[in-house]
């Protein structure tokens, strides 16, 4: 990955104007250490992805201070995002020149100590803030005073650091605002004598060098995409000359490049990092000017050819425009365009999507296959703030989905189709297994979606908790599979009289079944049994949820001033073709 120039960050900060993005964050840097030049490169890349970010940067070395004193600036800032970046240096003091100094249990005291004073200070800001707080842990340092004999000491100054790495990574599953930044991971991937530059740490206390401040907010953009619900759920990929070498059309079945040899082991290795994220929920599909039969000849049949036919939920293998196989790829999968990611190895084929398509995310891919693995993995659109059973089944269920859109060629009308999929709606509770797949259903869900209200877990927590709130999901089943959570109601209990749809969306892998009828009128049930005489609903307007426009008004809602209302009095219709529990 080649980053631009600090310089290019700072310049560019200059002319952002934060008010005028629609999605907005704030985002607070704290370090035992500089880090000149981090806050503008953040305001940068927020902006690229269409977020308005605004920063607080803590004063030099004062972090304790900063989480300490409830009314600091900190607090008052009041941020979304805290990142907590600090340095082995400061955390061991003298002890990291001279551990050799004590004894092996005073060293491991020392390091029992410091992790108290970590969890105390973890335990302050939790309970003055809000933020989602994002920890750096520490560098295993190579250097060591007793060199090769390092490896020989009990408990030794490597060991001390991996140990309060441990304990810090245990303590933040337990703590679901706190998340951990891998700054060792970091280090070894750039390389320590590259991150760390001995004359910059003289003459300004910086141990991130200058240089690499734009790969430390690459970095931790993953984490902000992963907050805001920026994360691409489909890879759309070429074949000839990327998923193998060579074109098939051309050289054949047999002549391709693909396996064990110099050449076809890049793309081997290619397919098994896109299998591996498949298998985390990523969505794979092929859009490849080619024919037919040649092409899936490969995937089936070819020894050597890691991704199967069963791992691509759509396949768009012909000599239509590759624009135009794109839209189609989009409207199958029913997912957005800016959820889909392109790699092309054809630099014209990439300059017409980015011009006609600019909301799919094109990858420039250089002419060396070679570096097609190491740009996948280097890039930090797909992360998770936590990855689901949803997530692990994804691929397996839009596989399915294909079998319901054969079906639904095969069917006359619509009624037909729906009978035939025996849907089964169960209803359940928010609990620690659900609560973090509503929260990022309400994060990511754009098309069919009323309100379009984002919600953290901790919120999510915090309403299932309410007696003003009804918080709830739908688990959507059919006769090809589980799809899984699908569907999410928030309901504000206003008063004893009336309701107040706070949210309501269904994921765009469940449209076109009425699920969201079943899911309505199971809410309007559940208010009548209460005594509640009225449900209210908006819908607010997006440039995506379009699909959900007319859903209150087609189900019998009436328009009254900004409200849509149901009258309870009326009849809940319940479609015929679902069959609904409540687990």
């Amino acid at each position: 990955m080649n980053e631009k120039k600090l310089s290019y960050y700072m310049n560019k900060s200059k002319s952002i104007i934060p008010n005028s993005f629609e999605k907005k964050l704030r985002i607070a840097i704290l370090g035992s250490f500089t880090l000149n030049g981090l806050d503008e490169t953040l305001r940068v890349k927020c902006s690229e992805v269409k977020i308005g970010c605004s920063t607080y940067v803590g004063p030099y070395g004062q972090y304790q201070q900063e989480i300490l004193d409830h009314t600091s600036n900190l607090y008052k800032f009041s941020p979304n995002i805290t990142f907590l970046l600090l340095d082995v240096r400061n955390l061991l003091g003298n002890y990291f020149y001279f551990p050799y100094t004590v004894s092996e249990d005073e060293r491991k005291e020392i390091i029992n100590h410091k992790f108290d004073e970590l969890c105390n200070l973890i335990e302050n800001f939790k309970h003055n803030s809000n933020s989602k707080l994002f920890l750096s842990n520490f560098t295993i340092p190579t250097f060591s005073p007793y060199g090769i004999f390092e490896m020989k000491m009990n408990y030794g100054l490597q060991e001390m650091i991996f140990d309060i790495n441990s304990r810090l990574k245990n303590f933040a599953k337990e703590n679901d605002f706190l998340y951990l930044f891998d700054m060792n991971r970091f280090f070894n991937f750039y390389g320590e004598k590259n991150v760390f530059d001995y004359h910059q740490f003289f003459v300004g206390d910086i141990k991130i060098s200058l240089d690499h401040i734009p790969y430390l907010a690459h970095e931790l953009m993953g984490f902000i995409k992963a907050v805001m619900g920026l994360n691409k759920k489909c890879i759309v990929l070429d074949l000839d000359n990327t998923l193998w070498g060579g074109i098939i059309g051309e050289d054949g079945f047999e002549g391709i490049q693909l396996g064990p040899d110099q050449k076809g082991r890049m793309f081997v290795e290619f397919q098994n990092i896109l299998l591996s994220f498949h298998q985390r929920g990523i969505i794979l599909a092929i859009n490849s000017k080619n024919n037919f039969d040649d092409a899936i000849k490969v995937i089936k049949e070819h020894p050597y050819m890691v991704l199967k036919e069963n791992n691509f939920s759509s396949m768009k293998i012909n000599w239509n425009d590759k624009v135009s196989n794109m839209k189609e790829i989009s409207n199958e999968l029913n997912i957005g365009l800016d959820s889909i990611v392109f790699f092309d190895d054809d630099p014209t084929n990439r300059e017409l999507m980015k011009s006609m398509i600019p909301d799919v995310l094109t990858v420039d891919l250089p002419p060396d296959a070679a570096q097609f693995s190491k740009i996948l993995s280097m890039m930090n659109d797909f992360n998770l703030l936590k990855i689901t059973s949803d997530d692990l089944n994804r691929g397996k269920m839009y596989s399915e989905q294909r079998l319901r859109n054969e079906l639904r060629q095969s069917t006359t009308n619509l009624d037909d189709f729906l009978k035939q999929l025996d849907i089964k709606i169960k209803f359940l509770h928010p609990d620690e297994f659900t609560i973090p797949r509503i929260s990022q259903l309400t994060m990511k869900t754009n098309q069919f979606n009323l309100t379009t209200k984002r919600y953290q877990e901790e919120e999510i927590g915090q309403m299932s908790k309410s007696e003003n709130y009804l918080v709830g999901c739908a688990q959507i089943i059919d006769k090809f599979g589980d799809n899984g959570i699908t569907g999410v109601y928030i309901v504000n209990k206003e008063n004893n009289d009336e309701w107040v749809l706070d949210t309501f969306l269904l994921s765009c892998r469940v449209m076109g079944r009425r699920v969201e009828d079943g899911i309505l009128s199971h809410i309007l049930m559940t208010a009548k049994t209460q005594g509640v005489k009225k449900i209210k609903g908006k819908f607010i307007p997006t440039k995506k949820n379009k699909p959900a426009e007319d859903f209150l008004k087609n189900y019998g809602f009436t328009k009254e001033e900004d409200f849509w209302i149901y009258s309870l009095d009326n009849e809940i219709k319940i479609p015929k073709h679902l069959e609904m529990s409540l687990q």
